[in-house]
C-alpha cells in the first residue's frame, strides 16, 4: 500500500475545527426542523429577519432536495473530515487512493452547498445563519483537501500542477476570503443584504 509522503498537520487542525463547526450547524438544523414538525407555529431562535432566517430553507424542496432533510447530510457527512483530522494529528498516514476518494466526498459536499448558495441567494431570497456556517467552513475545507490531494499525487496530474497545488496550499486562506467575498457580492446585488439583514 503506497503511503503518502506529506503529514499535513495543519490540514488535519483545519479539518477538525470545520468538522466541528459544521456538526454544530447541522445539528442546530436538525433541531430546529424537529421543532417545527412538533409545532408548525414555532419560531426558531435564527429567524432575526425576512432575509435572515432558518425557517424559509428547511420549509423548502431544496431543504431535503434527497427527500429527507439536509441537516442529516450534515451529521453523517462532517464525522469523515473530523475522523480525518484526528487520525492525522494521531499519526496515521494515509494512502494515495483514500485521499482520492475523500477529495471526491469533498468534491460533492462543496458541489452541493455552491448549489445551495445559489438556491439561497437566488430562488429563496434568504440567508440562513446555519447553512452560512456550513458554507463557511465546506469551502475552504474543500480547497484544502483538493491541494493537498493534487500535491502529493493522489489525483495524478502533471507535476508542474502538482508544484503549483503545493504553492496555492499557503495562499488557502485567501483562496477562502475570495470566495466568500464573491458570496456577500452576490447577496448584497441580489438582495441588497447590508440594508436588509435585520429589516
Amino acid at each position: 500500500m503506497q503511503q503518502t509522503q506529506k503529514r499535513p498537520t495543519a490540514l488535519a487542525i483545519w479539518l477538525v475545527i470545520a468538522a466541528l463547526a459544521g456538526l454544530t450547524a447541522a445539528f442546530e438544523l436538525t433541531i430546529d426542523k424537529i421543532a417545527s414538525l412538533e409545532d408548525p407555529t414555532s419560531t426558531p431562535f435564527c429567524d432575526v429577519s425576512v432575509l435572515v432566517q432558518c425557517t424559509a430553507n428547511l420549509e423548502s424542496w431544496q431543504g431535503e432536495v434527497f427527500g429527507f432533510p439536509n441537516p442529516l447530510m450534515g451529521l453523517v457527512g462532517w464525522m469523515a473530515p473530523l475522523v480525518v483530522g484526528v487520525a492525522i494529528l494521531s499519526g496515521a498516514r494515509f494512502a494515495k487512493w483514500f485521499w482520492a476518494l475523500f477529495t471526491l466526498g469533498m468534491t460533492f459536499a462543496f458541489g452541493l452547498v455552491c448549489w445551495l448558495i445559489f438556491q439561497s441567494i437566488f430562488v429563496l431570497g434568504t440567508l440562513c445563519i446555519w447553512c452560512m456556517l456550513t458554507w463557511l467552513v465546506t469551502i475552504p475545507s474543500f480547497y484544502g483537501v483538493l491541494l493537498h490531494s493534487v500535491r502529493i499525487g493522489a489525483i495524478p496530474l502533471p507535476q508542474r500542477v502538482r508544484k503549483l497545488a503545493d504553492t496555492l496550499m499557503g495562499w488557502l486562506p485567501l483562496l477562502a476570503t475570495v470566495s466568500y467575498v464573491v458570496i456577500v457580492i452576490l447577496a448584497q446585488v441580489r438582495l441588497d443584504a447590508i440594508v436588509n439583514i435585520f429589516g
